[in-house]
């Protein structure tokens, strides 16, 4: 039986990974967040209530439940509030992830966090896992000082890098891009979409699995877990449009200088998944394939 506590468990990542959990019998879930459990189950698995920005409840938290694993995924990640408050990201994207690879250690538990494209510039991507590291905001400049935290002091320890991360959580609480896009057009709002950033979105649920099968096997190092299809936000805004059958009418094509948003953004990411493939069995879902499951759940979470 292995014992496994993730925070961020009310985040997208979150919900996902109790998901995955729920239909494993052989793993024993905590899951973690601030505030109520905002998951439909309240069954199955126990939730507790930890700030990850405060020492004494992380550590009395990870020391009651002694873990096995730790999936470490809450974290600041809207890229342009960090820019604008750094303080706060700072609170919660390093001093938290030092409270918690501590705490990690105390109980001989294998830390694995959750990290992002953005610790790159973007000038040469798509990325292997030993690309040489360029932050250009301060989000990513925080989640890479998380990266050299969980490096440098965990006792065991894997980092799952990720890339603009889509899905859809019971209550809907939780927007992305995909949502987004599916909203605005739905509403035929008036939309600017750039056309000069690539990536390579990730499906929440693949995400989840990725993260479950570093647990499982215990792997230790950096990998890539992302989705498979490339592509720049205007070619994804599209390929939403295609499937939900929307028009294009609204959406106007521009470049990352005429948003004049707070945080620098890398123009092309996207990652190289040869090593989690190998290693770890890792085989996301093509994007199409994360549309049409989107798609599922909207249908059911719209039956009475």
């Amino acid at each position: 039986m292995q014992k496994i506590l993730v925070t961020g468990s009310n985040g997208l990542l979150g919900q996902k990974l109790t998901d995955l959990y729920l239909q494993n019998p052989e793993v024993e879930l905590i899951a973690t967040a601030r505030g109520a459990n905002r998951h439909p189950a309240s069954e199955g698995y126990v939730y507790a209530e930890m700030d990850i920005t405060n020492q004494a409840e992380v550590e009395a938290v990870i020391a009651k439940h002694q873990p096995n694993v730790i999936i470490h995924g809450a974290a600041m990640t809207n890229v342009d509030a960090c820019e604008l408050d750094s303080e706060t990201c700072e609170l919660l994207n390093v001093t938290a992830t030092k409270y918690i690879t501590n705490a990690a250690n105390m109980v001989n538990a294998h830390m694995i966090l959750v990290s992002t494209d953005f610790i790159f510039d973007g000038e040469n991507g798509p990325y292997a896992e030993d690309a040489v590291t360029e932050p250009l905001s301060i989000y990513g400049h925080s989640k890479l000082k998380a990266e050299e935290i969980v490096q440098n002091e965990a006792t065991s320890w894997a980092i799952a890098r990720t890339v603009l991360v889509y899905g859809l959580v019971a209550d809907m609480s939780r927007s992305n891009i995909v949502l987004w896009a599916r909203e605005s057009l739905s509403n035929k709002k008036k939309i600017n979409v750039v056309d000069d950033q690539f990536r390579s979105p990730t499906l929440a649920e693949d995400l989840a699995i990725g993260c479950a099968l570093i647990a499982e096997k215990r792997a230790t190092g950096i990998f890539n877990i992302s989705g498979k299809d490339q592509m720049n936000i205007y070619q994804l805004v599209q390929r939403v449009a295609d499937y939900f059958g929307l028009s294009m009418e609204h959406v106007s094509k521009i470049d990352s200088l005429s948003l004049n948003q707070p945080a620098k953004r890398p123009p092309i990411t996207g990652f190289d998944l040869s090593k989690s493939r190998k290693i770890l069995g890792y085989e996301p879902r093509s994007f199409d394939e994360g549309i049409a499951i989107i798609y599922n759940q909207f249908l059911k979470a719209q039956t009475p």
